[in-house]
């Protein structure tokens, strides 16, 4: 049977695990609250003091489930500072999410590799894609009506012309939602799973990106985000599956910012 004494460093560990978990998550929550605000230039500085903070933590923690976490965390504030800065030196288009999303996807396989998972853990894998693929089309179409409800985006591409949604499909599935699907469900999903359990994981990674989806200023479609990136998260954990999270991240983005604005 289990000592009082081991009890109570398990406790103490679990606690521990809670409090370094809260410190950079309260940051990140403040800095999005900036950008939510329209501070992007706040923003941006409280996100590099967070980079600077979990970067020089994580090579003196001692605990190794803090230092992967704090490895998975760093990709947020990257994330946001890489989106903030390019418009800086080009105009935002459609082409500029290849450019950011590339960039982006090198701390982002760097960070899975550090995290020492299965190809299982991540979901690499292609099975049942001839299920996947209608799959996440259809469940792109549902989630991007009630996100547009919400927020009304505009549209990136000029008609609904053949060539014109397959570019914004390639771009949106290959690069946006791929990227972001790696960050969000295969490095930090599976690493807060693994520490805090399976549920609080998996809310807790939905919570971040929600926070996220700050830059429209609308407390509604961060709470929505936050519901999109639950059902998703719970997808990902049931499946093991990147391509089909990822594929619904880009149908999602398909639809919200190409067909539906078009049609409307």
């Amino acid at each position: 049977m289990e000592t009082s004494e081991n009890f109570r460093e398990k406790t103490s560990e679990i606690k521990n695990e809670w409090l370094y978990l809260a410190i950079p998550a309260v940051a990140i929550a403040f800095a999005e609250m900036q950008m939510y605000l329209g501070r992007q230039i706040q923003s941006v500085e409280v996100h590099a003091v967070i980079l600077l903070g979990l970067s020089v933590s994580a090579m003196f923690i001692k605990s190794e489930d803090i230092q992967k976490i704090y490895q998975a965390l760093i990709l947020l504030p990257i994330m946001r500072i890489v989106n903030l800065s390019i418009p800086v030196f080009y105009e935002t288009t459609l082409y500029s999410l290849v450019f950011i999303y590339s960039l982006l996807a090198i701390p982002a396989s760097i960070a899975a590799t550090q995290q020492e998972l299965t190809r299982k853990q991540l979901g690499i894998t292609f099975k049942k894609m001839w299920i996947y693929i209608p799959l996440s089309i259809l469940l792109g179409l549902l989630l991007a009506e009630g996100e547009y409800l919400i927020i009304r985006t505009n549209y990136l591409i000029p008609d609904l012309s053949i060539s014109n949604l397959v570019i914004l499909s390639v771009i949106m599935i290959f690069f946006v939602g791929f990227v972001e699907e790696i960050i969000f469900r295969s490095v930090i999903q599976n690493r807060l799973q693994m520490v805090l359990g399976n549920w609080t994981g998996l809310i807790f990674t939905s919570i971040l990106f929600g926070l996220m989806h700050s830059m429209y200023g609308n407390i509604y479609e961060i709470l929505y985000a936050s519901f999109v990136g639950l059902f998703i998260g719970y997808l990902f954990y049931r499946t093991r599956s990147l391509p089909l999270a990822a594929m619904i991240h880009g149908f999602i983005n398909v639809f919200l910012f190409g067909i539906i604005p078009l049609l409307i």
